[in-house]
This record gives C-alpha cells, sequence and structure tokens, in this order.
C-alpha cells in the first residue's frame, strides 16, 4: 500500500505533539517527588509511544534501534500487566476490558509486536525503523504474522471508539500523572468544605454531570454551574495539561496512529 509522505507526516507530527504534552504532564506533576509521581508510569509510556511511532513513521526523526523499542515495549507491556492483574484481584474479571491500565497494557503490547514483527530492509537493524516508506522500490514495510497485528489494530480502534464516547469527566479514567483533575459542573455552592446549611460539603446530582470527588478545602465559593477541573490553587499549565479532556484526546490519538500504522503496514 502506497501512502503518501505528506500524510505520514501529519500522523509524525501529532505524535510529537503527544510526546510533548506527555513530557509537560510530567514537569507540572513534578513526577519525580512522592506527591507527583502517582501514575507518572502512564504519562512516561505516552511519552516513549509518541516520540516510537514518530521515528517509525519519518525516517529523520528515528532515534534507537530497534532492538532498544523493544526491550523499552517489552518492560512496558509487562509492567502494565501487573498492575492490570491486580487491577483484576480487586475488580474481578472485568478489569481486563476496562480497568485503568488495560488500554496501555494494550498500546505497549500494540508497540512490542510492531518493533519485533517489522520484516523488510530496516528490519535487520539502525536507527529504528528507517520510516515507513522504503522508497519507490521497496514500498513499505510490512510485519510479520499479519493476523495478530489486524488483531491489535482491530481492537485498537475498538479502544479509541471507546473513549471517543466517553466523557472526560471526574471518574479517574483519563488520568496520567500526579493529582487527579475533574471535568464537569459544581452543583452546589461550596464555601471552605462546608455547605450553607450547616451540614457536610457535598455534590448534588448524579450520572455524569456530576463531579465525582469532593472539592479540595481551599476551593472557596463555587457557585452552581461553575466548571470545576481541579484544586482552585494548581496553575494554569497543571490545570490544561492534566485536564481529562487533553489526557483524552492524546490517548486517543495514539490508538488511532497505531492502528493506522499497523493496518497499511499488515
Amino acid at each position: 500500500m502506497s501512502i503518501p509522505a505528506w500524510i505520514l507526516d501529519i500522523f509524525a507530527a501529532v505524535m510529537l505533539l503527544v510526546a510533548a504534552v506527555s513530557a509537560g504532564q510530567l514537569v507540572v506533576a513534578r513526577a519525580w517527588t512522592r506527591a507527583g509521581a502517582r501514575d507518572a508510569d502512564i504519562a512516561l509510556s505516552h511519552l516513549l509511544m509518541g516520540v516510537a511511532m514518530a521515528g517509525t513513521l519519518v525516517a529523520s526523526l528515528s532515534t534507537l534501534p530497534n532492538a532498544a523499542w523493544e526491550v523499552i515495549f517489552a518492560v512496558m507491556t509487562a509492567w502494565f500487566a501487573w498492575h492490570l492483574w491486580r487491577e483484576t484481584r480487586g475488580q474481578g474479571a472485568g478489569a481486563l476490558a476496562s480497568g485503568h491500565h488495560a488500554p496501555h497494557l494494550l498500546h505497549s503490547a500494540a508497540m512490542l509486536y510492531m518493533f519485533a514483527a517489522l520484516a523488510g530492509p530496516a528490519s535487520g537493524g539502525g536507527a529504528g525503523m528507517a520510516g515507513m516508506a522504503t522508497g519507490s522500490s521497496g514500498g513499505m514495510q510490512t510485519l510479520h504474522a499479519p493476523t495478530l497485528g489486524l488483531v491489535f489494530a482491530l481492537l485498537l480502534i475498538a479502544y479509541s471508539v471507546r473513549d471517543v464516547d466517553r466523557k472526560a469527566c471526574a471518574d479517574g479514567y483519563f488520568h496520567v500523572v500526579g493529582r487527579h483533575f475533574t471535568a464537569g459542573p459544581a452543583l452546589a455552592t461550596v464555601t471552605a468544605g462546608v455547605t450553607g446549611q450547616g451540614g457536610p460539603a457535598g455534590l448534588a446530582g448524579g450520572g455524569d454531570s456530576a463531579v465525582a470527588t469532593m472539592v479540595q478545602p481551599e476551593a472557596a465559593e463555587l457557585s452552581s454551574g461553575d466548571l470545576v477541573t481541579g484544586p482552585v490553587n494548581a496553575s494554569p499549565p497543571e490545570r490544561l495539561l492534566l485536564s481529562p479532556a487533553v489526557v483524552k484526546a492524546c490517548r486517543v490519538a495514539m490508538g488511532v496512529t497505531m492502528a493506522f500504522m499497523l493496518l497499511i503496514m499488515i
């Protein structure tokens, strides 16, 4: 299959943007500290995948040899498989499909397969895959075990469709690193953690429109209809980069790009 170079360039640019956003998430969350290290492995995996896929799509962006990427994604696959196994112990078999680490395990395994199954001029080594297009004479690079590649592509499409359909709300699903940031209308006035009725602070309503987490005590006077996007003492870059909407966009972009790459290489 012949794919115009400009299409590959666009996908590579999107992956570099995802990598840059992931790096920014690690920085604003201060992932090197104990308080900000929560789920830092997810943001780090997004950063590495973005760099790896950009180098796969465009030869001039390639960084590490194939063997190095294989080791990296093998470690990531084992890491997320262990986390998902821990989730199944508490949530049952349903965690295999809807667990917090399930999509990250799929992404890591798909990347491992992509580098391990590469067949073509660049599979013998060198700095990465040397781009997907090997020239007018060589055509596109292909993959061994194409049926497995098709299975991965279909799973990636299914997860991406589910992510698009799922609201970026406050259930913690779209979370990468640091403290949770929520999105949803505040349905009650909250003043220093105590309602005007004298009872405990809470959020009225339910369903996807309600904020699932309590507003922290430093949140002062959030009127009905306000949008709660996290602790009010967070900086604007932190609110933006760690917002569920941005995390959702990055995850969907990675899933779509992976599926696209697999489909044109099988």
